[in-house]
């Protein structure tokens, strides 16, 4: 069969633009299936992604949670858990770069480079997958969260918009989990990724008002793009809010939307340009 037929068979009438953007889409799907047929293959994955959030929720909502008073009487379980929502979603971007260097280092990313297939593909099929296992982790996490008492009183659709811009943060963060992974040489060294990680997710509102906090470290906490997620789920679930006058306290929402849109907007051209210039 010539090039042209198997066109034809496999993208019929596209050609130009159109062409490419079907092979982008297509190729992405492959990478997408590859992770999950990984997955399939390697149990101890969804063990890991499933055992954290159980082993998070027991650490920092009853270990240290039991010594823990936000004031005002509010009730601690509800503050913490759409924290720890979000703190899930902060801390994925490490297993993203990890996978991403594991992949480099076993020569799997090389092949991908030297077959012919969408530039963009490998990055964004990651994101995809992520974005997928961000998902599990949120569903896991939020049966946890009924089971000791947690409950939404927003509303059914203020309770999906609060786990969109749960998925909206963990989307914004895979492209620098990517980027990380894509200028990280081998796993020892993406170990050393905690050292970023912890202090991003902690460093927030996640289970402590900013206004508790040191003046100059409370500020740091408000101005975290997870404190502006944290904060806006608390509201679209009528959970207990972190209080605070401050502009980017009262208007939570609108940051946890515009946070991962910069995010993006930084870190994707930069991870998929990283990747395009990796060496052969």
């Amino acid at each position: 069969m010539s090039p042209s037929a198997t066109t034809s068979a496999t993208a019929p009438g596209l050609d130009g633009p159109e062409r490419r953007m079907y092979w982008a889409v297509a190729d992405c799907l492959t990478i997408v299936r590859r992770w999950l047929t990984y997955l399939v293959r390697q149990p101890s994955l969804i063990a890991w992604q499933l055992g954290f959030p159980i082993v998070s929720v027991l650490l920092f909502v009853y270990v240290f949670g039991s010594a823990m008073d936000i004031g005002d009487g509010r009730d601690y379980v509800a503050y913490a858990m759409p924290g720890m929502f979000a703190m899930t979603m902060a801390f994925g971007f490490m297993n993203t770069a990890l996978l991403v260097v594991i992949d480099k280092e076993r020569g799997i990313t090389d092949r991908f480079r030297s077959m012919p297939m969408s530039p963009s593909a490998v990055v964004t099929g990651r994101g995809v997958s992520d974005v997928l296992g961000a998902a599990l982790d949120l569903l896991v996490l939020a049966m946890i969260a009924l089971v000791i008492g947690w409950r939404s009183d927003g509303g059914v659709l203020a309770t999906l918009a609060a786990f969109g811009l749960l998925l909206w943060l963990r989307f914004a963060l895979i492209w620098i989990g990517v980027y990380l992974g894509l200028i990280t040489p081998n796993q020892e060294a993406a170990g050393n990724l905690f050292a970023v990680a912890f202090p991003f997710a902690m460093i927030s509102s996640v289970f402590t008002p900013p206004q508790l906090m040191p003046d100059w470290l409370g500020a740091i906490a408000m101005w975290n793009p997870v404190s502006s997620t944290a904060n806006a789920i608390r509201e679209l679930f009528g959970n207990p809010l972190a209080g605070g006058s401050s502009w980017i306290e009262q208007h939570a929402l609108l940051m946890a939307v515009v946070w991962p849109i910069i995010i993006t907007a930084v870190f994707l051209p930069l991870a998929v340009r990283r990747y395009q210039r990796l060496s052969r």
